[in-house]
C-alpha cells in the first residue's frame, strides 16, 4: 500500500498559505497546519508553558492565566536572540507532531492520496527533506502587508526571499487575484499529483 504523497505549502507573510491550505482541504487532500500545532502547544503542552514562564515569567499569561500569543509576539519578534530560542523550543514539537499525524494517516485501511502540511518556516528550518513536492505562495508586498497580521518588517529579514523560495519549490503560485484563481490552481496540483502526467 502506497504511503500517501506528502506536500508542504510554504510562503511569506500574508502570502495566502492558510487560504491555499484550505482550497487543498477542498480538493480531497488531508491537511494540517503548523500555525494551528503552535496554537495547541501554547495552550495544552505543560513543559512549553513551563519553558516559556521559566524564561518570561507571567507577563506571558492573559487575564485567565492561559498563555498570550500575543504578549509572546510582543516579546519576541522584535527580539532576534529571542525569537531563536522560541523557534528551538516549538519547532522540534510542531515537526514531531505533523509526522506522527502523516505516519497514522499513512496507515489507514484507506489512506487520503495526499497530505498537505502548511509550514511557514520551510526552507529556513531545512525542512523541505520531509516532503515529496512544495507548494509555495507568494504575493505582491504591499498586498501581504495589508493581510498580515504581524508587521512583515518585524518577520521579514530573517526569512528567505519568496524569489528563492520560488526557485526550490515544485509548484509556485503568486495570489494576488481572487480565491476561486487560487481554488483553480489547487485543483491542477491535486491533478498532477494524483493523475500525473
Amino acid at each position: 500500500m502506497s504511503r500517501p504523497i506528502a506536500v508542504a505549502i510554504t510562503g511569506g507573510i500574508g502570502a495566502g498559505k492558510s487560504e491555499a491550505l484550505a482550497a487543498f482541504a477542498r480538493h480531497g487532500a488531508a491537511v494540517v497546519s503548523s500555525d494551528q500545532i503552535v496554537h495547541r502547544l501554547l495552550r495544552e503542552d505543560a513543559d512549553v508553558r513551563k519553558a516559556l514562564l521559566d524564561r518570561f515569567g507571567d507577563r506571558v499569561l492573559d487575564e485567565a492565566g492561559q498563555v498570550d500569543r500575543g504578549a509572546i509576539a510582543e516579546l519576541v519578534f522584535p527580539d532576534r536572540k529571542e525569537l531563536d530560542w522560541l523557534e528551538r523550543l516549538l519547532h522540534p514539537r510542531v515537526t514531531r507532531e505533523y509526522l506522527e499525524w502523516r505516519e497514522q494517516l499513512g496507515r489507514l485501511a484507506n489512506p487520503p492520496e495526499v497530505t498537505v502540511t502548511e509550514v511557514p518556516l520551510l526552507y529556513e528550518a531545512g525542512g523541505e527533506e520531509r516532503f515529496d513536492r512544495v507548494v509555495v505562495v507568494t504575493a505582491p508586498e504591499e498586498v501581504r502587508a495589508a493581510r498580515a497580521q504581524v508587521p512583515v518588517d518585524l518577520r521579514q529579514a530573517r526569512l528567505i526571499p519568496d524569489e528563492k523560495k520560488a526557485n526550490r519549490a515544485d509548484y509556485v503560485y503568486v495570489n494576488d487575484g481572487t480565491v476561486d484563481e487560487l481554488d483553480d490552481f489547487v485543483a491542477g496540483v491535486m491533478r498532477d499529483l494524483t493523475t500525473g502526467p
